[in-house]
């Protein structure tokens, strides 16, 4: 597939962009290296057939992918002049109150 000139004059008036007639083979040139590159992308191989990316070396292991708690450098209680109840409690602003 490749782009022509009469396309990017019909797209250039369907967004209604004043395009000059010296512009018009520098923009069909780009577009056909944009289609070329993603007609490109059809030749990556995808799917079960793709090793999956790992960046890093090879020989790089991985741990295991398991959710859990993320432990603390301090006790949580110094993250905050107050926490009761495992809620920080803060000041309350003066915008809050009831007028």
């Amino acid at each position: 597939m490749s782009i022509s000139k009469k396309e990017i004059l019909h797209v250039a008036r369907l967004a209604e962009l004043a395009v000059s007639d010296a512009d018009v083979p520098t923009l069909v040139e780009q577009m056909n290296n944009i289609v070329e590159f993603v007609r490109q992308l059809d030749e990556v191989p995808a799917g079960e057939e793709a090793p999956p990316f790992i960046a890093g070396p090879a020989e790089l292991t991985l741990r295991e992918d398991v959710p859990g708690p993320v432990p603390l450098s301090h006790p949580i209680a110094e993250f905050a002049p107050e926490f009761r109840d495992g809620l920080f409690l803060v000041p309350r602003l003066g915008s809050m109150e009831d007028a």
